[in-house]
This record gives C-alpha cells, sequence and structure tokens, in this order.
C-alpha cells in the first residue's frame, strides 16, 4: 500500500446475539471509517437460523464495500463454556463467509487489538473506545461498544500489515 493506494478492512468482533462491523479504510497514513454497526439475530430464533442471518448480513457488507481483508478478534477464555461455544460457531460462520467470499481473514486475540489501538495490553474497554474514536476521528464514541470494538480489531489489522511492510522494505 503506497502513499496512492488505499485499503479497505472489515473489523468484525463476533458474537451470536450481536455481532459488531466495521469498515475501515487506509489512504497512506491516514485512517478513516466509513461505516460501522451490528448484526442483531434474535434470541428467540434457533441457532443455525441465527448462524445464516450472520452470514446473509455479511455478505451484504462485502457486497457494498468490497474490502480486501477481514480481521476477526479470537475467542478468548470465558468462564461461561456456553458463551464460548456460541461466539465460536459465529466466529466459524464468519471465517467461512469471508473465505467463500476469496477474501483474506486475519486474526488478532483482544490482547493484540488493546496493545495496537492503545500502546497497553491491559487497556480498558473505554481507553479502546477514546482511542478508535481519536484515530478514526469521529465526533464521538462510536456505538455500541461491538461496533466500537470491530473497528478496534479493523485498526489492529492495518496497523499490523504496516508494520510488516516497514520489516520487508528493510530486508
Amino acid at each position: 500500500m503506497g502513499k496512492g493506494k488505499h485499503m479497505l478492512v472489515l473489523g468484525i468482533d463476533p458474537g451470536t446475539a450481536t455481532t459488531g462491523f466495521g469498515v475501515v479504510e487506509a489512504q497512506g497514513s491516514r485512517l478513516r471509517a466509513i461505516d460501522y454497526g451490528i448484526i442483531s439475530t434474535p434470541a428467540n430464533m434457533d441457532m443455525p437460523a441465527r448462524l445464516c442471518l450472520i452470514h446473509e448480513s455479511l455478505n451484504r457488507i462485502i457486497d457494498q464495500y468490497q474490502p480486501q481483508t477481514a480481521a476477526v478478534e479470537q475467542i478468548f477464555y470465558h468462564r461461561n463454556a456456553k458463551t464460548v461455544i456460541t461466539v465460536a460457531q459465529s466466529r466459524g460462520v464468519i471465517l467461512f463467509t469471508g473465505a467463500s467470499r476469496g477474501i483474506k481473514v486475519c486474526e488478532y486475540t483482544p490482547l493484540q487489538v488493546k496493545q495496537s489501538v492503545v500502546g497497553y495490553g491491559q487497556a480498558e474497554k473505554r481507553q479502546v473506545q477514546l482511542m478508535v474514536q481519536k484515530i478514526l476521528g469521529l465526533k464521538e464514541i462510536p456505538k455500541p461498544d461491538d461496533a466500537a470494538d470491530a473497528l478496534a480489531i479493523a485498526i489492529c489489522h492495518l496497523h499490523a500489515q504496516r508494520i510488516e511492510r516497514i520489516y520487508r522494505s528493510e530486508l
């Protein structure tokens, strides 16, 4: 990605009830939010239908923005095994949707996202949200939290790509 080229990244914060998404454009070193929001699935809907809704919604977002890459948060340990399983199912659909569309899908841990966006792996959620707002030049903190998290994941990916390019050019 040289000075004149731009890159679009779709950041995704996986969940079953709520999946956050954020589309971030990098133009040189400047980052800006193109769109962000959530994909909601009704609690009374059975799991296969919820997963299908996530897949269809992601396909619409991909059709609309044509991102080159998707960045997804990895599952972290959670005390509630049921939560881990449902998030894992959502992640599976997200990974499948990206791969089936020919989009490179990269994964980042919550620690990597916090370090990349705030510079501190133990940052509080509010600190991450404030930095997302500042980095993307938004008038307010993106809402809801899942959308802000998805934007943070996209920013993490773009920072990682920039570092990788610098490293490759040093070799």
